[in-house]
């Protein structure tokens, strides 16, 4: 046990509230000393992010043990994967029509309060489907109806989570290293959930995955309860919604580089990403299992994402970022391809692993980058483009891939997904040389490049010496 250190004779004694602070502050900073964080942990060190990835650690397991339970539960009812993709569609479409508009109104309200709402929400749906489901009484249009309820309330929460990872880091420079942990936080969920949800699903049935999701949001609630953040400045005062929302707009596609990220997440959003709604289809009949082999599929795909995010973590700079994107895309494109072609479980599951790398180094790495480059009066609009560039243009990529897997097959439907992903990315690095030279000032100005940002500061103070 820590002890504090004595106080020196005639030294002012603090009382109260502020003794405790300043004690509770005094043994933090001697346990991070003596027992220093690894750099890819470090974002931990902030109090309030540790409450927010203690609970979303445990809620988010429930959250895909929900997807694949969902995926699952309407391709028993129906065998139809025009009706999967109809599903992913429902969920999806308010994402596409609303997160623009959420941004706005994350922007103007306070982002912790929001965030609160949004999971409770959520939690109230996951029960809502658990009772429909262990009642014997659930109807697919009960599934659609539901479906569509989250897709509401998931345009307001995917965003507002993202643009207050920014108040729940005191330091700027863990900014990065919580973006990633963000990313290994998900993906180890990923990777425990399917394989649960494989398991209950098999023993008891859908309806127990999504009562443990409910139950799992209590976690998740109670963390964000016990959050204390600043309150921010409202924005938007005496502006109308589409007038912030056209300046967002305005702002996000007249940046080059921001523009182009963007870009290249929605085309993976519309090509890559629709492939969760086909994997039921894969699982059964290109790899002639059940729901364990689903569960293995995305178990592993968790895996290869909990890879990736644990490679950005160790990172220590934002500097490199952009070449990684079109390489993590490309390497998404080819394994997501390879899986539509394999008929094999053990090769299917590598290269889900390789898919998971890709798909999350990608993921992450845009993410960081437009963290980092965003103005903060734009950080919620911005985010929301985010947001609807992977997960609103999958509102119409699951609609395609269902149409186009009952014309050609689920198979060549994700070949022709990954050929589309790896054309995007050798656009994007054909572009990344002129993407760099936009990025290199606002670098040097944030002080990511010290050296130059030092160099430029001198050159300007000689400046000022010689004018005098």
């Amino acid at each position: 046990m820590l002890l504090p250190a004595p106080i020196a004779p005639g030294a002012p004694r603090l009382k109260g509230t502020a003794a405790c602070s300043a004690t509770g502050d005094l043994a933090v900073r001697l346990t991070i000393k003596r027992f220093p964080l690894p750099s890819t942990l470090r974002a931990l060190r902030h109090p309030n992010y540790r409450l927010f990835f203690s609970g979303q650690s445990i809620s988010l397991i429930g959250t895909w043990m929900t997807r694949l339970a969902t995926s699952w539960l309407m391709w028993r009812l129906t065998h139809s994967a025009e009706l999967l993709g109809l599903l992913g569609f429902a969920g999806q479409v308010p994402m596409f029509l609303l997160t623009s508009v959420a941004g706005v109104w994350i922007d103007r309200l306070n982002r912790h309060r929001l965030l609160i709402t949004t999971q409770t929400l959520a939690m109230v749906q996951s029960f809502s489907l658990a009772a429909l489901v262990l009642s014997g009484a659930i109807q697919v249009w009960e599934i659609f109806a539901l479906q569509f309820f989250l897709g509401v309330i998931n345009a307001f929460d995917m965003p507002t989570r993202q643009s207050l990872l920014i108040d729940l880091i005191e330091d700027r420079e863990d900014l990065s290293n919580a973006v990633a942990l963000n990313s290994t936080m998900v993906n180890g969920a990923r990777l425990i959930g399917p394989s649960l949800a494989g398991l209950i699903i098999a023993s008891v049935g859908e309806g127990w995955c999504f009562f443990a999701d409910g139950v799992s949001y209590v976690a998740v609630i109670a963390s964000l309860l016990m959050i204390r953040v600043a309150l921010r400045a409202p924005g938007g005062q005496g502006k109308k919604v589409m007038h912030d929302l056209r300046e967002g707009l305005a702002y996000a596609f007249g940046f080059a580089p921001i523009r182009t990220i963007l870009l290249l997440l929605a085309l993976l959003g519309l090509a890559g990403v629709p492939y969760r709604v086909l994997m039921p289809v894969i699982a059964t009949q290109s790899l002639h299992g059940g729901a364990h082999t689903l569960g293995f599929l995305m178990a592993a795909m968790g895996v290869g994402a909990l890879i990736g995010a644990l490679y950005l973590a160790s990172r220590k700079t934002v500097l490199g970022l952009g070449g990684l994107i079109p390489l993590a895309a490309a390497t998404f494109g080819v394994s997501l391809a390879g899986v539509g072609l394999s008929h094999w479980l053990a090769l299917s599951m590598l290269l889900m692993i390789t898919m998971g790398i890709g798909f999350m180094i990608h993921l992450a790495a845009s993410n960081t980058l437009i963290q980092t480059l965003v103005r903060e009066q734009m950080r919620g609009r911005v985010m929301a483009l985010y947001t609807m560039a992977i997960m609103g243009m999958a509102t119409f990529g699951s609609v395609l891939a269902g149409a186009v897997a009952g014309l050609i097959g689920a198979d060549f439907t994700l070949v022709a997904g990954g050929i589309v992903c790896l054309l995007g990315a050798a656009a994007f690095g054909y572009r990344l040389p002129a993407l760099r030279e936009n990025v290199r000032p606002l670098y040097v100005e944030k002080g990511i490049l010290p050296r130059v940002a030092a160099t430029l500061r001198d050159a300007t103070a000689l400046e000022e010496e010689v004018e005098q």
